[in-house]
């Protein structure tokens, strides 16, 4: 199936069959607000329902599957997707905004993950263990942990429902998967691929809709064992409270206030280049995104003079057009949000720099231009995850006073440092209260193969892809036998 510049209807997907919706939602290109991408089936709690029901009925066969016949499955939807990466990016950039080239990359990261938990679905591990009683044997093993409710967000439309819905399959769980409602389309796309991909009806189900009701039935049904979120903290502590309550295992990514440390030592260019790329590339709205600049004061005047000629040259457009480089924002609801909260920055006394003001263009869309500002360590500008194309400057006196900067903070995803000095780099990796630390990179850019997750409210639970994902998408049994 094409998906080009087409305008087309997605479909649930429950139990092996494409159904209808109860209401119709739609979609449209944020490049261009004129244009409609996808008008979409909407369920209700009754067919959020069913599609749970399916993958209960579902479970016992595909988790006593055979590793093999799992992989085959999750390396053939890996290579569709790198196959058809052009054409999936210029959809993902339709109706996202993501510029072509990262959403063409997105893509081809999603077909990635796939094809990396084919293998992990041949490599789940075991332990024989000796027993400290005569004549006894002990194994551990793992198993599926049984339905999986996923719950994915708008940004990354393809790679992150790819980094849960892969291993779910690979360790031989069922899944019920709803995108956000801004990408239904990305979402559909993604599943019908796996639609075709060899597995058996109720193993995988799609179903689009509000939080309020797919959402909500999902995290409340007793047949759904465990639920794995991206999404807002405010969302996610609701979750967490109602799903805890029945027992079920829940896994939450919340996003971020990330820092980015520039000392005097560094080299001042690649410092500009991590922190353009970090905290206004896909457009700001990455939880990743390194919306703190903590720059030592020997270098801090420079820094922003640097920084803002960068911005002033930054073209801001159409996300298929070649030669964008940001796009526009996501919806006019999130457009709003970033518009006000560069009117709360100047209210409470932060120098704006540079930006945030909206933009026309020769088509219609969400465009604004990128907001820098100075502020100090109390302005909600610097406390506040904004998820867009606003970052703010704040000065540190030394090494000791930016690490103290950027730990003061609730999240506690990702920070980094652009520093020449190896010993304030080791440092840093060891005493930033963070999951992940990046040296002379930008915030924002993970590799699929390696833990993703934070500390404090940026995460809760065990941690995505990699490995790693083993601990949330398995349960260890234990058994014991007299030889």
């Amino acid at each position: 199936m094409k998906f080009g510049d087409m305008q087309y209807t997605p479909r649930h997907l429950i139990n092996g069959r494409w159904e209808t919706g109860t209401t119709t939602g739609v979609s449209t290109n944020p490049s261009d607000t004129r244009e409609v991408v996808a008008e979409f089936a909407r369920a209700d709690r009754n067919q959020a329902e069913q599609a749970i029901r399916a993958a209960a009925d579902a479970l016992p066969h595909w988790s006593q599957s055979n590793p093999q016949r799992r992989a085959d499955v999750l390396d053939m939807v890996g290579s569709e997707l790198l196959a058809r990466r052009d054409e999936l990016g210029a959809l993902l950039a339709r109706e996202e905004g993501k510029t072509l080239p990262e959403a063409v990359a997105e893509v081809a990261r999603s077909g990635q993950i796939f094809k990396f938990f084919a293998g992990e679905a041949l490599r789940i591990p075991g332990e024989i263990m000796a027993s400290v009683r005569q004549g006894v044997q002990v194994d551990v093993t793992r198993e599926p942990v049984g339905v999986v409710g996923i719950i994915a967000p708008w940004n990354f439309p393809f790679a992150i429902p790819a980094w849960k819905i892969a291993p779910a399959l690979a360790y031989g769980n069922t899944v019920v998967f709803k995108p956000a409602e801004l990408v239904p389309a990305c979402g559909w796309a993604l599943a019908e691929i796996i639609s075709r991909s060899g597995l058996p009806a109720g193993v995988f189900n799609l179903v689009m809709g509000s939080g309020r009701e797919v959402g909500q039935t999902l995290v409340d049904h007793s047949l759904v064992n465990a639920l794995s979120f991206t999404g807002s903290v405010s969302t996610g502590e609701r979750i967490l409270r109602a799903a805890t309550a029945r027992r079920a295992k829940v896994q939450l990514e919340m996003g971020g206030k990330n820092p980015l440390i520039v000392l005097a030592d560094a080299d001042m260019e690649q410092a500009i280049d991590c922190a353009l790329n970090g905290s206004y590339f896909s457009t700001g709205q990455r939880c990743t995104a390194s919306s703190r600049l903590i720059v030592e004061a020997r270098v801090h005047d420079i820094f922003v003079d640097k920084l803002r000629e960068r911005l002033a040259a930054l073209k801001v457009g159409h996300a298929l057009e070649r030669g964008t480089e940001m796009g526009p924002v996501v919806d006019s609801t999130q457009l709003d949000q970033d518009l006000g909260y560069v009117e709360i920055a100047r209210n409470e006394g932060a120098e704006h720099i540079w930006g945030g003001e909206r933009l026309e263009r020769p088509t219609p869309g969400h465009y604004m231009s990128p907001a820098l500002f100075l502020a100090q360590p109390e302005h909600r500008i610097a406390r506040e995850e904004i998820f867009g194309p606003v970052a703010c400057v704040l000065r540190a006196d030394d090494y000791d006073h930016a690490l103290a900067l950027a730990n003061d903070t609730p999240y506690g995803l990702c920070a980094g440092i652009c520093t020449t000095s190896l010993k304030r780099a080791m440092h840093f990796k060891r005493h930033a209260v963070a999951g992940m630390t990046m040296v002379n990179l930008p915030t924002a850019g993970v590799d699929f193969h390696v833990p993703f997750g934070g500390r404090k409210e940026s995460s809760h639970g065990s941690r995505e892809q990699g490995r790693y994902a083993a601990e949330f998408y398995t349960t260890v049994k234990t058994g014991y036998m007299l030889a």
